[in-house]
């Protein structure tokens, strides 16, 4: 039995020797614990475990603000006392540095709705764990424990008495079943279950035991699936309460009720609400049915997040603090101190970056390319902010549209020999000097990054050498000549071949395409290259109308354990770097539409399944998880480039801000460094 929670023995124990004392408990931080002791978890604690260690009682104080704060969230009733919003059960977090002083707005910047926004998401999410900031322990969160069955088949959650949702109203186990089996495998809400809330394909069991205990019954072993809670976006709960009310079945009269708010029937509502993914910026009815806001029962659904939204257009968003939040600090403050979160979109690259230099932004951190950072590591001191630069996780990588509506080029981007001259024509050592300064690493794509033990340097680097003769070989081979003379490659039935190359920056870097563009024109491959906005790129890609898709791509064994995407078409998400769009269609539709895919993508895909049923860093698990990067390598489907750093960007206003292993959206950007207890020094 895996059990991550105290027995109920040990937390009586605990309860009778805290309540010895009515000392004050003491304000821990990280930085000077004051001699308190770790707890079972690092820089974060269960209330009856901080009394004990402590040998103190904690009194609660609350944000001076927080009525006013609350009558800004509409459809909420007036703010009870603060013993009445807190939960029975609160997590206690150590602050950085120091204990935080409340007030303020923590000005974000991103790049439009739903694009360039989760470094900015990630500062309010919460979701049942999470990873601690050394990306290896996973910690407690909205759940203040769970348990495994001995073979990984059954995980279990313990829930905090007394949590609230943002509304006032009580957070419990239903609410996890409600998301699960009426949102996340609904097909009335989702045409198709995402993997992540699948194992091995087939949907799990969840049972509600009390109201503060919820039972994941697995089809089979699926060990990662807590990893995923830890490290994802998509929330394992959503409000019963709320949403409930126009699921129909939840309620019978859903549909009429929706229908008396202006949508067309129950599902609708849902729809508008919660949006069509578990994206968490998914516009609300503020943005999706302006008409109806003052009709409806509120501008957003309620939530558990350290804030939540109160105002949104296409110009950006604004939050204030959840009064209902769940954690406090070890002074007894609750959490969050910033009121406000203020959210600018802005789509120019150039304005954003004048704007980071003028010091109008607080934090940021995603589609910040390396080459941003010279003109802001020369602002810094004037502009009283600091960048810091960090290893990325994922890499830019290139693929070609094995699946493009031209045949001709379908024939000859599905040729191994052409995704292999492509990458060696690359000149990796260029990318690094020009675009990353020096400071990269030239690698092929393998899907982990960094590279478990199972991964050899050799495989890293296939195919990543500079070769252009090899290129040309492996060209002319495919009967790709230069029949008119003119220095580039006609396609083998003699068509004109110029790649379209449109490049969204959030994604990666101009720069980058430009050289790789230049290589590949060297051995008579023409292309253009476009910017284009992150929607329009992602837009032409999941239409399947690009010739090529560049994108950041890569994720750590911890992420991999939990999600299937890299290794079944179209091996990521909307929102990410896909391919082979026909072929993923194919298997969606149990071949009713779209292209067979190759065995080998039916290889891949049974190889995950087997991957994240076996434990991980077992003998099997490596012998899986190095059939797969072989898989993945041999066929080039994602031509890497060059492993690098990326800058992060703070002022220096925003205290207990933490030093990032990572600038990575991986472990969720500023999820393990726990940006509840930032406070804005002003």
């Amino acid at each position: 039995m895996k059990t991550f929670i105290y027995p109920v023995a040990t937390l009586l124990a605990l309860v009778v020797s805290s309540a010895a004392t009515a000392a004050s408990c003491p304000p821990v931080t990280v930085a000077d614990p004051m001699g308190i002791g770790q707890g079972a978890f690092p820089q974060q604690y269960e209330l009856v475990e901080f009394e004990s260690i402590g040998s103190c009682t904690m009194s609660f104080n609350g944000n001076p603000q927080a009525a006013a704060l609350n009558a800004r969230i509409r459809g909420n009733g007036s703010l009870p006392p603060l013993s009445k919003r807190l939960p029975s059960e609160p997590l206690v977090v150590a602050p950085y540095d120091s204990i935080g002083s409340y007030g303020g707005t923590l000005d974000a910047l991103s790049n439009a709705t739903e694009s360039g926004t989760s470094d900015f998401m990630s500062t309010r999410h919460v979701n049942l764990v999470r990873y601690s900031d050394d990306l290896t322990t996973i910690v407690p969160m909205i759940a203040k424990g769970w348990q495994w069955n001995s073979d990984f088949t059954q995980l279990t959650f313990f829930l905090r008495d007394g949590h609230k949702w943002s509304d006032g109203a009580p957070f419990t186990a239903e609410d996890v079943k409600f998301w699960y089996d009426n949102i996340a495998t609904d097909s009335n809400v989702r045409e198709k279950p995402k993997d992540y809330v699948l194992v091995g394909g087939e949907v799990m069991d969840l049972v509600v035991v009390n109201p503060t205990t919820i039972q994941f019954n697995l089809p089979s072993p699926k060990p990662g699936l807590l990893s995923h809670f830890a490290n994802h976006y998509a929330q394992g709960f959503q409000p019963k309460h709320f949403l409930g009310q126009f699921h129909p079945d939840v309620n019978s009269g859903a549909d009429a009720l929706a229908q008396s708010y202006g949508f067309e029937n129950g599902y609708a509502a849902i729809k508008g609400y919660y949006g069509n993914s578990d994206w968490m910026d998914t516009p609300t009815p503020m943005l999706a049915h302006p008409d109806l806001v003052a009709g409806l029962p509120a501008d957003t659904v309620p939530t558990l997040e350290s804030h939540i939204i109160t105002r949104e257009n296409t110009e950006g968003r604004h939050l204030v603090a959840n009064p209902y939040f769940f954690q406090v600090d070890t002074a007894g403050n609750q959490l969050p101190y910033i009121n406000e979160q203020d959210e600018l979109f802005v789509g120019e690259r150039e304005v954003r970056l004048l704007k980071l230099v003028n010091s109008e932004v607080d934090y940021k951190a995603q589609s910040l390319n390396l080459d941003y950072a010279p003109l802001l590591l020369e602002n810094q001191e004037k502009g009283n902010f600091t960048v810091d630069l960090r290893p990325e996780i994922a890499m830019s990588t290139f693929s070609f549209n094995v699946t493009s509506a031209d045949m001709e080029k379908r024939k000859v981007f599905g040729d191994i020999r052409f995704r292999q001259a492509m990458s060696v024509a690359m000149n990796r050592a260029e990318i690094n000097e020009v675009v990353y300064f020096g400071l990269g690493a030239p690698q092929q794509y393998t899907a982990f990054a960094p590279s478990p033990s199972f991964i050899s340097a050799e495989t890293e680097q296939s195919y990543a050498q500079f070769d252009p003769d090899m290129a040309n070989a492996l060209l002319d081979e495919m009967g790709m000549l230069d029949v008119d003379g003119d220095g580039m490659r006609e396609l083998p039935n003699g068509d004109t071949l110029v790649l379209n190359m449109q490049i969204a920056t959030q994604g990666g870097s101009l720069k980058l395409v430009e050289v790789a563009g230049q290589n590949w024109r060297d051995v008579g491959i023409n292309n253009t290259v476009k910017e284009v906005t992150t929607d329009e790129y992602r837009s032409a890609a999941s239409s399947n109308s690009l010739d090529v898709t560049y994108y950041a791509k890569g994720q750590p064994l911890a992420v991999i354990l939990g999600i299937s995407e890299l290794f079944q078409p179209p091996f990521d998400n909307y929102f990410n770097h896909t391919s082979g769009m026909l072929w993923g269609q194919y298997v969606d539709t149990d071949g009713a539409s779209g292209v067979k895919p190759p065995q080998w993508v039916y290889d891949s895909m049974a190889g995950i399944d087997a991957f994240q049923s076996a434990i991980a860093g077992s003998d099997e698990s490596n012998a899986i998880g190095k059939a797969l990067v072989d898989t993945v390598v041999d066929n080039l489907l994602f031509i890497g480039t060059v492993k690098a750093v990326a800058p992060i960007y703070h002022s220096n206003k925003l205290k207990n801000f933490a030093d990032f292993k990572t600038q990575s959206y991986a472990y969720y950007r500023t999820y393990p460094y726990r940006a509840t207890q930032w406070w804005l020094d002003e």
